[in-house]
């Protein structure tokens, strides 16, 4: 799959509320209530990455988690990461949390 030339990652962000460009990855931070519930979103994270045969960067720190989508084999932003930062806003809402 190859990389989004500038034009068509942002056209991409503009799809995708919260993310932002960052290093060669597109990125958003999620806030939770707890520790608990973030250790949960990053397990469905998880879920759909692997789904995706795609590996995010996640950071945790307590209960704000940082996560940061490239797809690494291409040095860059593909469709797979703007499809799995709709799957990840997706799954927030189905559990009624904000995107």
């Amino acid at each position: 799959m190859p990389k989004l030339s500038p034009q068509e990652t942002e056209r991409a962000l503009k799809e995708l509320p919260g993310w932002t460009l960052a290093n060669d990855a597109i990125a958003k931070t999620f806030k939770h209530e707890s520790f608990a519930e973030a250790i949960v979103f990053v397990n469905a994270v998880a879920h759909l990455a692997e789904l995706a045969n795609h590996h995010p960067d996640v950071d945790i720190r307590y209960s704000t988690i940082h996560v940061a989508l490239t797809t690494h084999d291409q040095g860059g932003i593909t469709q797979k990461d703007a499809a799995l930062a709709r799957d990840i806003d997706e799954i927030r809402r189905k559990a009624g949390v904000p995107a």
